[in-house]
């Protein structure tokens, strides 16, 4: 059989290796859409985070635009507020202003003021500037004293006129343009506009002389000439003069307590615009200055997410994010992120996909083993069925042929016999012995068959046991080829069966015992049990334990002893099991040993409610 089975072999070994080849070639195909997925999925990823960063970036260059007005101003203003601005010039920081005081001990701009007040203030030989202000200073203090507005007004003129000649230091000419302007706005009616000039928005010289600078503006912008102590000094002189004259002084208060004590600690080489971690956009400048703005970074993101929600880009739960991890990021490699539930539903949505169409590969792939495995053991079976359907043929044309030449010999015999005048007495008996073996296998063939196609119904009615045993008796006494000893330990139970079938059951397991048994007699032991238990017992050569229920199977035989072999069908015992499951019972091997085998039969029991199915 396996030279038969070797075609076979070779064309599924084929067959799945091209099934497999092909589902590798499948399987690859799978992976590389999903790869493809997942890069398409990644551009379109990309492609949003490159517009998120391009739309930032305009959005930041156009801040920086829109603040180019008020950052030209600021350097020339003091009094211009600066949030959020940044300028860098030559190295200095420009914007936010800085509290740049003189380092110097002493107060010279206070202590001045008060000479000026006490009036003890004087001027050396070689000071000819600060001697001709003092007395310009002094010609105002007479006009006041003496009430002349027109006198003030002029002296006034005089004074601001030698101004705008003669540069002082600033701790000798803000002093003593406050104490002038102080005065004036204590005991002089003077224009307000004038006052309003001198003391916070500056007057411009007629003459070509240039711009005077007020007060406020004047102490921002030389506070570096001016110590600590001197400037908190002067500013609280000229915000408490701004409010008597009715000058708006908040913010001048706020430009002072924006004053910055330490730099900004921005990167000190700027070749790109970039972003700081602290929140500041930077942008180069010729020259190698710096302008820059202090963002909301949060606000921005929050304008960007909307605009990219209405514009599609983006679900009702998508953001854009920044992280700024570094001191500094370029403005082209902003690391950008979107972030959606999109994402990873698309995710999920390609790995449930390829991983249903890798089940379904794996799927074809074992169903292909399995018809492969079936296709072999039904070739198998077939070769087996063929086997057995060869060796059946061969083993029934053996036993009908051996009693059929018994049968004719013997008949040919007695013909002899009787000729002659011979004593032939037995011959008969030996022909009716042999015809009776021939009818009962062919009895065995016929009722294997019928049950086997499911054309026997049993005709169930109450079956005595001894009459059973009674009836195998007779049978054992006129047909057993050897001598046979039966005895039988039965009570008078009924069993509600079909009394031809367990007859036809009985007898072949009588003859397998004959079959297989070397001891002269064949002993036979009929026991029944409670639980509608019968026990078969005989002495023969006994069953091997793995073959237990293999010897139930069809066509199958035991070899004898010493390898001899035995007669037979080997339907019998398949025949048995047969007739017991068609009751509703069961047939199985009980004990087996050298010494004998036990046959366990179990059928149901006859009750008088039991109705008969005939």
């Amino acid at each position: 059989m396996p030279r038969r089975l070797l075609p076979t072999l070779v064309a599924l070994a084929l067959g799945l290796a091209g099934l497999g080849v092909g589902l590798g070639y499948l399987h690859r195909i799978f992976a590389a859409e999903r790869e493809d997925a997942r890069t398409s999925l990644r551009s379109r990823r990309e492609a949003l985070e490159q517009y998120a960063r391009a739309a930032l970036g305009q959005a930041l260059r156009e801040g920086m635009e829109d603040t180019r007005d008020t950052r030209a101003a600021a350097k020339e203003d003091p009094l211009v507020a600066t949030p959020g601005l940044y300028l860098r010039e030559q190295g200095e920081q420009v914007l936010p202003r800085m509290a740049q005081f003189d380092t110097a001990g002493d107060a010279p701009a206070k202590e001045r003021y008060a000479r000026l007040r006490a009036g003890t203030e004087v001027a050396d030989e070689d000071e000819g500037p600060w001697k001709e202000r003092l007395e310009r200073l002094a010609l105002v203090e007479q006009s006041l004293k003496a009430k002349d507005r027109k006198a003030t007004q002029l002296s006034l003129m005089a004074l601001l006129q030698h101004r705008t000649r003669f540069v002082l230091a600033s701790t000798r000419d803000l002093p003593s343009l406050l104490v002038v302007l102080e005065d004036v706005a204590a005991r002089g009616d003077v224009v307000p506009d004038l006052m309003r000039g001198l003391v916070r928005d500056g007057l411009v010289d007629g003459q070509g002389g240039g711009r005077l600078e007020g007060l406020q503006r004047l102490l921002l912008l030389k506070r570096s000439r001016f110590t600590p102590e001197d400037f908190d000094f002067l500013r609280e002189r000229v915000a408490a003069l701004s409010t008597r004259v009715g000058v708006p002084v908040a913010d001048f208060e706020a430009r002072v307590r924006e004053l910055a004590t330490s730099p900004l600690p921005m990167p000190a080489n700027v070749q790109e615009p970039m972003l700081t971690r602290s929140g500041w956009y930077l942008e180069p400048l010729s020259g190698g200055d710096v302008r820059g703005l202090a963002l909301d970074l949060p606000g921005l993101l929050a304008e960007l997410t909307r605009e990219m929600r209405e514009r599609g880009l983006l679900e009702a739960d998508g953001r854009v994010t920044l992280s700024v991890d570094a001191a500094v990021v370029p403005l082209t490699s902003l690391p950008m992120a979107v972030e959606s539930s999109m994402w990873a539903r698309s995710e999920d949505a390609l790995e449930r996909r390829y991983r249903l169409k890798t089940w379904m590969l794996a799927l074809c792939a074992a169903l292909a083993l399995i018809i492969a495995a079936l296709a072999f053991v039904a070739q198998q079976r077939k070769y087996r069925f063929l086997e057995l359907k060869s060796d059946f043929v061969a083993t029934v044309s053996h036993e009908l042929r051996t009693p059929l030449a018994s049968i004719r010999l013997l008949a040919e015999t007695l013909e002899w016999r009787v000729a002659e005048g011979a004593d032939a007495k037995d011959y008969p008996a030996r022909i009716i012995r042999e015809a009776d073996g021939l009818g009962f296998l062919v009895e065995n063939l016929l009722s294997f068959n019928r049950i086997d196609k499911g054309r026997w119904v049993p005709k169930l009615a109450p079956v005595r046991l001894d009459e059973l045993v009674s009836n195998l008796r007779r049978d054992l006494e006129s047909g057993a080829p050897v001598p046979v000893e039966l005895t039988a330990d039965v009570d008078a139970r009924e069993l509600n069966a079909d009394a031809q079938l367990l007859r036809l059951l009985l007898a072949n397991l009588a003859r397998n015992a004959c079959a297989y048994n070397t001891r002269s007699p064949v002993r036979l032991h009929v026991q029944t049990l409670p639980g509608g238990r019968v026990h078969f017992t005989d002495n023969g050569t006994g069953i091997p334990a793995s073959e237990w229920e293999r010897v139930f199977g069809e066509f199958y035989r035991l070899s004898g002893r010493g390898g001899r072999e035995v007669p037979g069908s080997g339907l019998g015992l398949a025949l048995c099991r047969k007739i017991a499951r068609l009751h509703g019972g069961t047939l199985r091997v009980a004990a087996s040993s050298p010494e004998g085998t036990t046959f366990e039969l179990t059928l149901p029991e006859y009750r008088p409610e039991t109705r008969s199915t005939a």
